[in-house]
């Protein structure tokens, strides 16, 4: 499938992911993921290995349509405080939305930036896309289920019942529900545009680009009426207040049980016993250092404006911090340092070298590709560069057919997804993020213990996944 160098276009892969990060991490803000998680709480009750799946599942839904990203902001935060006030051990539930939320990434062409850098890459219709990954996608989440449930099944990680559960007010958390209708109303909207407009070849950061502007502008008059209203509701943190007023309120004991199950919690991640498994550790907070302070008229004026523009538009300034805008540096330099591997003629040697593991054949190169995919995450400087990196080298294998390179562009599109849950943190920007949110909620999870508990969902969705690309070819070509 021939290919010209300038197909990949960096400023319209990141124009594309920040404008949907935007409007993803504001509708986020209102307050919506968190109602949906107090929701799915209430639906599972008190039985753990219930709610351990429907959260699994409503990860999975939201992270489909939002991207992990910004499910691994809000799902992070909840799933520290929830297991702490229930008094869960979190690492069973922790390392799950961290799978789920990388797996459904690989649904929509716009879940991860190594979606976007497939389809500029390999000419794939976003459309088709979706068509391409979603039976690898179903299998994938079935499998990297069982494999998490069969892993953690002991009452250590998942007890029979929850320890302290309460009837949670979704309806609490939600900050703005006019806002969440408008930005799922907008969100929605550009998805569907975006998948129309493909078929006629229109780059996607075109589209993209103006649906985000028009959620700043309805985000700065919303805020600004709200302001002059006093509409405005508490800018603390809404999930922590109601998990902890649900969890002090006492509690009906269950038949049979005696024990007053009525608590005042402390949000602060426990371990009741040591484990032969790899488990989180919880470190606490060092204080803070006393320094001069230099500057201080100058700087309490800056304050004070700050504190002005948040009051008066919370959104926007609550939004931009979250913004994945280190992306941009990060993303330009895996494309220098991949084109200077081009211009000094590595690309070419990688590339036959891959002709000549495969001669050219379907099969082979979706399963060489695939598995080369998963390690190189890990090695390559994140997904993103190892798929920047193998889009190159397969554009550039001689001999190769168009089926060949279409089946090894669907297996890299599943291998860049998975690969994130894997042996390393820096296997994915996701991951790297996850291990940030934590280390500030106070747990720490080292690498050893990320890699074994990634290691047995990551082997069977890698065998499942890319077998189901193999049957989905050989179809396609028979």
């Amino acid at each position: 499938m021939p290919c010209n160098a300038n197909d990949i276009k960096p400023y319209n892969i990141l124009i594309l992911f920040i404008s949907l990060a935007y409007m993803a991490i504001t509708l986020d803000i209102t307050g919506v993921l968190q109602a949906a998680a107090f929701w799915v709480s209430n639906k599972g009750g008190d039985n753990t290995r219930k709610l351990f799946f429907y959260f699994f599942a409503m990860l999975t839904i939201l992270s489909i349509v939002l991207g992990n990203d910004p499910v691994i902001l809000s799902g992070t935060a909840f799933l520290v405080y929830y297991t702490a006030a229930t008094k869960l051990e979190p690492l069973a539930w922790l390392m799950a939305e961290f799978a789920a939320a990388n797996t459904s990434s690989m649904v929509l062409f716009v879940g991860n930036p190594t979606n976007v850098v497939i389809c500029e890459g390999f000419a794939v219709n976003n459309a088709a896309f979706t068509a391409y990954t979603i039976l690898p996608f179903l299998a994938c989440t079935v499998v990297c289920y069982v494999a998490l449930a069969f892993q953690f099944r002991s009452d250590k990680h998942l007890p029979r019942k929850v320890p302290n559960t309460a009837k949670l007010n979704a309806r609490e958390v939600l900050r703005d529900p006019f806002g969440a209708w408008v930005g799922s109303f907008i969100l929605g909207s550009c998805l569907a545009v975006i998948i129309i407009v493909s078929f006629f070849k229109v780059d996607v950061w075109k589209i993209s680009l103006p649906f985000a502007l028009a959620k700043l502008v309805f985000d700065l008059v919303w805020d600004e009426y709200r302001f002059r209203t006093v509409k405005i509701g508490s800018t603390g943190d809404l999930m922590e207040k109601e998990l902890q007023r649900a969890m002090s309120m006492p509690a009906a004991p269950s038949e049979g049980d005696s024990t007053d199950l009525s608590t005042s919690i402390t949000l602060r991640p426990t371990s009741d016993s040591p484990t032969q498994s790899p488990a989180p550790s919880v470190k606490s907070a060092k204080p803070i250092p006393d320094h001069p302070r230099l500057f201080l008229r100058q700087r309490a004026y800056l304050q004070q404006k700050q504190s002005a523009f948040v009051a008066h538009f919370p959104t926007l300034a609550t939004a931009l911090p979250r913004l994945p805008f280190a992306l941009i540096p990060f993303a330009f330099s895996q494309f220098i340092l991949i084109e200077a591997l081009s211009h000094q003629g590595w690309i070419e040697v990688f590339a036959h070298w891959l002709t000549k593991a495969t001669r050219g054949q379907m099969h082979p190169t979706i399963w060489l590709v695939g598995v080369l995919g998963v390690l190189l995450c890990n090695l390559a400087g994140t997904n993103i560069g190892a798929t920047i990196l193998l889009t190159k080298i397969v554009r550039a294998a001689p001999g190769f057919s168009n089926q060949s390179t279409r089946a090894a562009a669907i297996a890299l599109a599943v291998a860049s997804n998975i690969g994130a849950v894997s042996f390393t943190f820096s296997a994915s920007l996701a991951g790297l993020l996850w291990q940030t949110i934590l280390k500030q909620k106070g747990i720490t999870i080292g690498q050893s213990t990320f890699a074994f508990w990634n290691m047995l969902p990551l082997g069977v969705m890698t065998s499942v996944g890319l077998a189901i690309v193999s049957a989905e070819m050989a179809v396609l070509y028979k």
